[in-house]
């Protein structure tokens, strides 16, 4: 079985170093010109999207018109109320610190989820994938699933993070990143 995670697109929030997860955002202008840039041949597959408009866009960009399936567990950790702020605003907020202190992947954010509840979320769904797949999704959700792939690596999330536009092709229990 061959696997294709492939990031959305940039967007204004990560033009601007905003949280964004659950903001439901499109790409921006110069995230779809970038898009533009990779030539992924990739055929014969199950093509799936997290059902935000950002990874259903980038779908479109650099597949065309292909069917697609939708499943919101492979969407972005929800960061409550720091969503659409950066960390310049948030930094003196006492509900921020009280998120970074600590294990910040446990903790959750008020009125958003932890970062282990969406890897059980998203781990979940990637689990029930049977076929040969091209899921069009997010930066957090892809580091998970290779954290999860490939534990001797030893990389934290943010080293397992792509580019936009940018991912992983898995296959024989290898990976290979995918510009």
């Amino acid at each position: 079985m061959t696997i294709y995670l492939i990031r959305h697109g940039k967007t204004e929030a990560n033009e601007r170093h905003l949280y964004c997860g659950s903001s439901d955002l499109p790409l921006s202008d110069a995230g779809r010109e970038e898009l533009h840039q990779f030539h992924y041949d990739i055929k014969n597959v199950r093509f799936l999207t997290s059902g935000m408009e950002r990874t259903n866009e980038t779908l479109r960009v650099l597949f065309g018109d292909v069917p697609f399936d939708i499943d919101p567990r492979f969407q972005e950790v929800d960061f409550g109320i720091f969503e659409m702020h950066s960390y310049e605003e948030l930094k003196d907020t006492p509900a921020y610190q009280a998120w970074l202190t600590g294990d910040n992947d446990a903790n959750v954010p008020p009125n958003g989820e932890s970062g282990v509840q969406m890897r059980q979320r998203v781990l979940a769904a990637f689990s029930e994938i049977r076929e040969d797949a091209c899921i069009i999704t997010h930066g957090g959700c892809i580091a998970a699933i290779m954290e999860h792939l490939f534990p001797d690596e030893n990389k934290n999330r943010y080293e397992w993070q792509p580019k936009n536009g940018s991912g992983y092709v898995i296959a024989n229990r290898n990976y290979r990143y995918i510009p």
